[in-house]
């Protein structure tokens, strides 16, 4: 596995890293609060290509890797940008997997006219539970027994607050197209939230990295007994040992990425993992950084704030760290009692 990024693949983050930088400052970011919808992030986020990237050629899109992909997510992570980008994507990639079946709804998605994100838990009654992007999307896929089915979202979605200004949803099941039933449908909803989990685990460690980077900054000019407080062993190695778990956090998150693409045998075990660690990373990174800023951390003014909240919020809306192990205990050994 090659680390460096390519001349492309550096271009590709550059240009991200500039869109976000202007359009997901922390000030943008507190604005789009509480209901964590950017619109014109969104729709230059559309424009600029990001859905239509993540979509095979021969289906109408660029055909970018899952690489490609996490490059743009851990752009997504740092800047906590308040628009569904991991969900659309995921989304896209699973209707480009069910074929002939989805083509219209997938050709509108890439087209911008349809916002279609993806329910992560499979549906056992009448309500998909916190939709991620739920309280923006016109549709959501959703697994309901052995059938993948494209439900379209009504005006009675109920839209809860939460700590981590996602915009979520409740969503009340109602007749829509069937894109899979039976067995593939069960594959093709796995692989969907494999890319969540790898992409999820890029945003994640571009988080932890960035809160480790607030709370240094912090650190270097708050003084006590007459010297900045990161001269202090508790508050440095403390802020250290963050630092090299967000960067092993990342390049496990690149090395799962990667592996989608060229060691796809390893993928759905990479993909959980890199998951799981990167969603503990930035919930220590953002932990401890606030915990540095003292009383102030918690201060709507302070930019910590943003990280710790969403380093939560955005791990948990999938699976916790546990489960996610979890998975990749039954996907490396079997299930618990399986042979």
């Amino acid at each position: 596995m090659e680390l460096r990024p390519s001349a492309d693949q550096q271009q590709l983050i550059d240009t991200f890293a500039a869109l976000y930088a202007k359009e997901s400052p922390p000030e943008r970011v507190r604005a789009a609060e509480p209901l964590g919808f950017d619109r014109r992030l969104w729709d230059l986020l559309v424009g600029l290509g990001s859905i239509t990237m993540a979509v095979p050629e021969e289906d109408g899109g660029w055909g970018a890797s899952l690489l490609d992909l996490a490059l743009v997510a851990e752009q997504h992570g740092r800047a906590l940008g308040p628009a569904p980008l991991i969900e659309t994507q995921v989304a896209a990639r699973l209707l480009a997997r069910t074929g002939p079946a989805a083509a219209d709804l997938l050709a509108q998605v890439l087209a911008g006219d349809r916002l279609v994100t993806l329910a992560p838990r499979p549906c056992r009654g009448p309500v998909a539970g916190l939709v991620p992007a739920g309280a923006v999307a016109d549709d959501v896929i959703v697994l309901h027994g052995d059938t993948l089915t494209v439900v379209p979202i009504g005006e009675d979605r109920v839209v809860p607050g939460n700590l981590g200004s996602m915009p979520l949803a409740d969503v009340p099941l109602r007749e829509g197209p069937v894109i899979a039933t039976g067995p593939a449908a069960e594959v093709a909803f796995e692989s969907a939230l494999d890319d969540w989990l790898a992409l999820t685990a890029a945003a994640l460690a571009a988080m932890a990295l960035r809160s480790v980077e607030i709370g240094v900054d912090y650190a270097s000019e708050r003084e006590a007994f007459g010297q900045p407080i990161g001269g202090f062993q508790a508050v440095g190695h403390r802020l250290a040992d963050c630092r090299v778990a967000a960067d092993g956090a990342g390049l496990l998150a690149r090395q799962a990425a990667w592996a989608a693409g060229e060691d796809p045998e390893r993928f759905p075990v990479l993909a959980p993992m890199a998951y799981g660690f990167a969603a503990e990373a930035a919930r220590d990174a953002s932990y401890w950084a606030l915990h540095f800023h003292g009383g102030y951390g918690f201060m709507l003014e302070y930019d910590i704030q943003l990280s710790y909240r969403r380093s939560r919020a955005w791990a948990n809306v999938v699976m916790d760290p546990r489960r996610a192990y979890r998975r990749v205990a039954d996907r490396r050994y079997g299930p618990v009692g399986a042979g």
